[in-house]
């Protein structure tokens, strides 16, 4: 789209120049949040632009960031995979460890201060992806219901993957935006390359204990990644990747329950956060919000099959099949979110006690010792 290269050229491209950039980490971590945070602005100015040169009218962007609203055919996935790639799973592991590496006094003070500026910081990575995917779906609506849209475009539209945007940019706002959408495109990549791949080498040292070096870790981990997309992108194309990229989204959004709740409980418990644990409202909110995600997640799984079943024009004994094989593994994931959600707690010692004012800073040596 941009160079005007093969799709799977450019997927292993990325994955090199991945490998490349994460060699930063060796500087210390705070050069790889800074080129993450650059490459996320540049995005943010990206969409922008785009989204002043489209004009979309106000009024319907107000009117659809508070009474939202899914029409068309798989605009329910879609919609999941908004939040599948907004809220990764993966990054609740790697802003925990993230925070981990900050120099702050393993105390009561300590750790709240600590809390209220990683809080803001948050807040402003957020709000800056919120207005992201704001500007990409006003671009998105404002050039679909332009006045002048050929039917070429309007049929586009009707069938929109990330080829067809680039096109669809160039024929309405004109052939600069596809390539300021591009660059877009390259910038996203990069940064969710960098940032999945960190938090893998987080869940593969915290969750396995494996303590290999840096370079072979980001190797392998990019490898896991790459080997998927290569044979797709060689496969399908561009449109193959495309439908790729949602799926994975939509995955990421199914396997948000198994971050979220351990993350809701542990932060909701007393006896493991101490004077640290969520207020009555705080854990309120987030775990109506949290069973909403789930509820989406689940209805979705459970009708998309349905309709599978039940227009897939497929013979007698495929149905009863597939019916048996798709609805166990339903019940299996239901199970297993049941399962964590009603799970007690293990005791133990909370975080810190409300006397701790012991002089301990952190970073935490296992964290540091990561990144040599």
């Amino acid at each position: 789209m941009l160079f005007n290269i093969p799709v799977w050229i450019g997927v292993l491209l990325t994955g090199f120049s991945t490998l490349i950039l994460l060699a930063l980490q060796k500087y210390g971590i705070r050069k790889l949040e800074f080129l993450i945070a650059f490459l996320v602005l540049t995005i943010a100015l990206c969409f922008l632009v785009e989204l002043h040169y489209s004009k979309p009218d106000p009024k319907e962007v107000l009117y659809g960031l508070f009474v939202p609203q899914l029409k068309g055919n798989g605009a329910t996935g879609l919609a999941i995979s908004l939040l599948g790639a907004m809220v990764m799973p993966h990054n609740l592991f790697l802003h925990s460890a993230l925070v981990l590496s900050r120099k702050i006094p393993r105390s009561v003070t300590g750790i709240k201060e600590a809390c209220r500026y990683y809080l803001i910081e948050s807040g402003l990575a957020l709000t800056v992806a919120f207005i992201i995917n704001v500007s990409v779906i006003s671009v998105s609506g404002a050039v679909c219901n332009a006045s002048d849209l050929s039917p070429e475009d309007q049929a586009s539209c009707e069938d929109l993957d990330l080829n067809k945007a680039s096109f669809l940019l160039r024929n309405v706002v004109g052939k600069w935006s596809s390539k300021l959408f591009a660059f877009a495109l390259l910038a996203s990549g990069q940064s969710s390359t960098i940032t999945g791949t960190y938090a893998g080498q987080y869940v593969m040292q915290g969750f396995l204990d494996l303590t290999i070096r840096p370079w072979l870790r980001n190797f392998l981990t990019r490898c896991l990644a790459i080997i998927p997309s290569l044979i797709v992108a060689l496969i399908g194309g561009s449109a193959g990747a495309g439908k790729l990229i949602i799926f994975a989204s939509m995955i990421l959004s199914f396997e948000l329950p198994f971050a979220l709740v351990p993350l809701l409980k542990f932060t909701c418990s007393k006896t493991k956060m101490g004077s640290h644990a969520n207020s009555l409202l705080t854990s309120s909110v987030t775990w109506v919000i949290g069973g909403l995600i789930m509820g989406i997640n689940i209805y979705y799984l459970v009708s998309s099959f349905i309709k599978l079943i039940l227009h897939g024009h497929m013979k007698l004994v495929a149905i009863i099949f597939l019916g048996i094989l798709g609805f166990s593994g339903i019940a299996i994931y239901l199970a297993a979110i049941g399962y964590l959600v009603l799970r007690k707690n293990r005791d133990s010692s909370p975080l810190t006690s409300s006397n701790s004012q012991t002089a301990e800073t952190l970073p935490r040596e296992d964290i540091v010792n990561m990144h040599t």
